[in-house]
Parts: structure tokens; sequence; C-alpha cells
């Protein structure tokens, strides 16, 4: 089973090669992911999906919340529980970023 994560974009940057990295923030915990397939398409604060460290595919904020949730619903099994976690950051995020 494949699965990739969506994560919003917080930094983007080109490094001596050219490609464009960045960091993506996973409901609170911040990885550094390639952005090189997506690079045209995205910026700082966008939501991409994330697999294997390479981000794949853009997508609309509404889909990223959609995905999270399925992914609370998971973690209702015992062995997923880490996804329960990036479930709860991304809720703590987005009242962050909601809130006046």
């Amino acid at each position: 089973m494949c699965l990739g994560i969506p994560g919003r974009i917080v930094s983007m940057r080109r490094d001596e090669g050219g490609l464009y990295n960045g960091v993506v923030d996973f409901g609170g915990v911040r990885r550094d992911v390639c952005l090189a397939y997506v690079a045209g398409e995205v910026s700082v604060g966008d939501y991409v999906i994330v697999h294997v460290g390479f981000a794949i595919s853009k997508v609309d904020e509404a889909e990223a919340l959609r995905t999270f949730e399925v992914l609370r619903e998971m973690s209702q099994l015992d062995e997923l529980e880490w996804m329960a976690q990036l479930a709860d950051g991304a809720d703590a995020v987005r009242a962050r970023e909601v809130a006046p």
C-alpha cells in the first residue's frame, strides 16, 4: 500500500542543482520535501500530497482536510496511532490560522 499525506508548504527554495525543495507542515510536524514534481504549480501556503519525501501533486485545502479526517478515522486502529497525532496536529494548525 502506498500512502500519500497532505501537507501545507511553508517555504520553498532551489538547491545548488536547481531542484525545488521546501518545508512542508503536516499538522505541526515539519519536514523537508522535494518539490521538483510540482514546482511550477505551487507556492507557499498551498497543499501538496507527499509520498516518501516527494510532493507528487497539488491538492486544494478542502481535499487535504478531508484526507486528514479519513486519517483520523483510520487511526482508531491501535497500530495507526501516529495518524491520529498527525490529524490532531492539523486541527491545531487550522485553529491557529483562523483565530482572529
